[in-house]
């Protein structure tokens, strides 16, 4: 018998093209069969992940921008690394806002350590947050445990000099804010004259929002310590003046009376004159400063006559004053202190009496 006959079949019973559709239709049939009795492949295991804290230090930033952030915002660089704020921090630095935040990163676990964006969290490394509404970066200052920025209140003495005007604004209680976060707040003022009639000297008790690196209280990117500069942007004025004392109270020490005598040199006859004894600064029921005597003397110059001899003559024009005061002054630990300053012979102190601010050099101090 042929193997395929005249009419196409196979054997002279089965059409070949009807054999080879119903072989495909059974290898299909089998290939189908084999896959679903097959075991499922095991899935790859998950890399282990774990979380560690850092500190960012974003820099400074535009008020808009600081307003954005918050809390809780998130961002995730690829699809095993996440990094959530927990903490923030702001200080003023000259007309922007410096930033600071905690952070929480994940990431895969790697020995000690985790493996954020394809590489740890080192010290100095920059890391990138991206949200709908901001995108900035910041560098890492510090790892470790911790949600919240390492810190607390500190109290510090701001000197700064002031228009006259403006110094009235600064009070008790204000606060300094930014996006919405009191950093700062004034627990008290002390005002004094200086020798430009329109200029006041304002000592500020501040208690500041700081945070610590590398065991230091810092505000404003700088570490709190005497002669620092300092910042204070208030809503009616700004305080840009210098740390007196960090952790001190501005009225410290006990307030006294002392006698005073203080003098002044060469000054015009008709200036010498309007110094008299009853003047005071500050109200006169409790006054800063009072003078109780005065005493004018023409001022002494050498003079060549005309055989050539030289002379000690008293000045035709020129007056030396010399005045007794009652100041008002506080006993510190580290000595007795006038308008804030050191009181000793020596130094000179200004005193506003009303129609006229004179600088006059200490001769002595009694009491």
């Amino acid at each position: 018998m042929e193997l395929i006959d005249d009419d196409g079949n196979l054997f002279g019973a089965v059409n070949v093209i009807d054999a080879l559709v119903v072989l495909m239709v059974g290898a299909v049939v089998i290939a189908g069969a084999a896959l679903v009795l097959a075991d499922d492949p095991a899935p790859e295991p998950e890399p282990d992940t774990d979380t560690t804290y850092a500190t960012l230090d974003m820099g400074t930033q535009p008020a808009y921008v600081v307003d954005a952030i918050n809390e809780g915002d998130t961002y995730e660089p690829d699809g095993s690394s996440t990094i959530r704020i927990t903490d923030v921090h702001l200080t003023p630095r000259e007309d922007e806002i410096g930033v600071t935040l905690r952070v929480e990163l994940n990431g895969e676990a790697n020995d000690d350590t985790i493996t954020y964006a394809n590489a740890p969290p080192r010290l100095g490394r920059t890391l990138a947050i991206e949200t709908p509404r901001y995108e900035l970066s910041g560098q890492i200052r510090a790892t470790g445990e911790g949600d919240t920025l390492a810190g607390d209140t500190e109290r510090v003495v701001v000197r700064d000099t002031l228009d006259a005007e403006t110094a009235t604004a600064v009070t008790a209680g204000d606060e300094i804010r930014l996006a919405g976060r009191t950093v700062a707040t004034i627990t008290d003022v002390a005002t004094y004259a200086t020798s430009a009639p329109n200029q006041t000297r304002v000592l500020v008790e501040t208690e500041l929002d700081t945070h610590n690196e590398r065991g230091q209280p810092r505000f404003g990117g700088v570490p709190l310590q005497r002669g620092q500069s300092v910042t204070l942007p208030a809503d009616e004025y700004t305080i840009a003046g210098q740390i007196e004392r960090v952790n001190g109270e501005l009225q410290l020490g006990t307030t006294a009376t002392r006698q005073v005598t203080l003098r002044l040199s060469e000054v015009r006859a008709d200036t010498a004159r309007t110094i008299r004894p009853g003047m005071t600064e500050g109200h006169t029921s409790e006054p800063v400063a009072e003078i109780t005597d005065v005493e004018v003397s023409p001022s002494l110059i050498i003079a060549t006559g005309e055989d050539g001899s030289v002379n000690v003559v008293d000045h035709p024009r020129n007056r030396d004053v010399t005045i007794t005061a009652e100041l008002r002054v506080r006993e510190a630990t580290t000595g007795v202190q006038f308008k804030g300053e050191p009181l000793r012979g020596g130094r000179t102190v200004t005193i506003d009496l009303g129609t006229r601010i004179i600088d006059a050099e200490v001769v002595s101090v009694s009491g």
